[in-house]
């Protein structure tokens, strides 16, 4: 594994997770396969790497295809580029309150047992991250803004998805800067990102 590698891999969570906040907003419905992906990866702490923390490269294909595409030019979906690029900027301001990473390494601690029992889509362990995230990381600013159908994001489900899924995206970006990653990968490293998805893929 190079570090592009891991990079990526964690990039393909993040949008792994936030594609799913973009299905969930726009038509109320998750799909239970990527809702566990994402969500799984949120609870693993401890993991011995970055492969073993998104769940293996099977469970981040659909992220690794998108990054691929957006690294293309061939992805047009503005909406999710600017929700990845809230979260980043976010994920700078997370990192750097020490007493709020404890309190949600904490919190998620204490929904570790509810995940072993009931598995990570159960409602109440959404409901658990939603109100995790609800009390700490949406007080940071600027907040992450999803935008979808109003009818859909009044509903009080679909608004816990949505803010676990955020939570698992927060988690893929700072495993992402954890590997070295940051936005001038971007504008220099395109070409290296590209080949270790395509290394990955394979």
């Amino acid at each position: 594994m190079t570090p592009f590698d891991d990079r990526v891999l964690a990039l393909g969570a993040l949008l792994v997770a936030l594609s799913q906040v973009r299905r969930i907003a726009e038509t109320g419905q998750s799909d239970t396969a990527t809702l566990q992906a994402a969500l799984d990866s949120v609870f693993r702490l401890d993991a011995a790497d970055t492969a073993a923390a998104v769940g293996g490269v099977d469970a981040v294909r659909p992220g690794l295809r998108l990054l691929r595409d957006y690294l293309a030019g061939t992805n047009k979906d503005e909406a999710l580029g600017k929700l990845a690029m809230a979260v980043m900027q976010l994920e700078r301001r997370f990192v750097a309150d020490a007493a709020m990473t404890e309190r949600v390494r904490t919190g998620l601690r204490a929904l570790q047992g509810l995940v072993e029992r009931l598995g990570s889509p159960h409602h109440d362990v959404v409901a658990g991250l939603a109100s995790l995230y609800a009390d700490t990381i949406s007080h940071l600013r600027p907040r992450v803004m999803v935008q979808g159908n109003p009818h859909y994001l009044g509903q009080a489900g679909v608004v816990a998805e949505i803010r676990a899924l955020l939570l698992a995206a927060l988690r893929a970006a700072v495993l992402w800067r954890q590997m070295g990653g940051s936005l001038w990968d971007f504008l220099f490293r395109r070409r290296d990102l590209a080949a270790a998805i395509d290394q990955l893929m394979r």
